[in-house]
């Protein structure tokens, strides 16, 4: 398996988007880097040397260390929502949907651990214009988990009082994950994005009996 291709720990993660492959070596080299350093104690040469290339030629790519940290994030959070978008709009009940978003969204984080620990945890080392559009993705994230639970209260299948800081708990819940998960523990990510939909569910007030609670998470993309 090429550098390309793999991350930090032996995680996958496909970066067919970033092109040339010389970019994408970078690219990877930094999400292993910030992962393991931090932003700020992460120079362009560790990046650099990481990638088997010189420091001079990392600018050819990339102008700053920033602008490589604004394109993972970039592509983190729109992965991201595209995740929660994907099930928000699937057919079935608001448990069922709710159910399959966490799980898809739980199973990314720890799937992706080492990528999704830059994404979710390095969003101040962003400049305000940078930052401004990544929090902007953020909101919509944080709109489609709001919308599945706004759905579920309307049709009786949640019992939540406040809304909001529910959807804030619960994308706070799944997000964690990417800081905690080891690929040599004793669940996978599909048996933590399980166990995590349920959680949900439960925290929701959905009933016991409802279809995702018999039948899991929904869709196991």
């Amino acid at each position: 398996m090429s550098t390309a291709k793999e991350t930090t720990g032996g995680e996958v993660e496909p970066w067919e988007e970033v092109t040339p492959d010389a970019a994408r070596r970078l690219l990877v080299a930094a999400v292993e880097a910030f992962a393991e350093r931090g932003y700020h104690a992460t120079t362009t040469r560790d990046i650099a040397g990481r990638a088997g290339m010189s420091p001079a030629a990392l600018y050819i790519h990339y102008k700053t260390k920033e602008e490589l940290l604004h394109r993972i994030s970039r592509i983190g959070h729109d992965k991201a929502l595209d995740i929660l978008r994907t099930a928000a709009g699937r057919e079935g009940s608001a448990t069922e949907r709710l159910a399959d978003a966490v799980g898809s969204f739980v199973r990314w984080h720890a799937g992706r651990r080492t990528t999704a620990r830059v994404v979710q945890y390095e969003l101040d080392a962003l400049g305000p214009d940078a930052r401004a559009e990544i929090v902007a993705l953020r909101h919509q994230v944080d709109a489609e988990v709001r919308g599945i639970i706004e759905d579920g209260v309307a049709a009786g299948e949640f019992d939540v009082l406040d809304v909001h800081g529910t959807t804030l708990a619960v994308l706070s819940l799944c997000i964690d994950v990417a800081r905690w998960f080891n690929v040599n523990g004793p669940r996978t990510p599909e048996e933590v994005g399980a166990l995590y939909a349920d959680l949900v569910l439960r925290m929701v007030g959905a009933k016991q009996d409802a279809p995702a609670f018999r039948g899991g998470t929904g869709n196991q993309r």
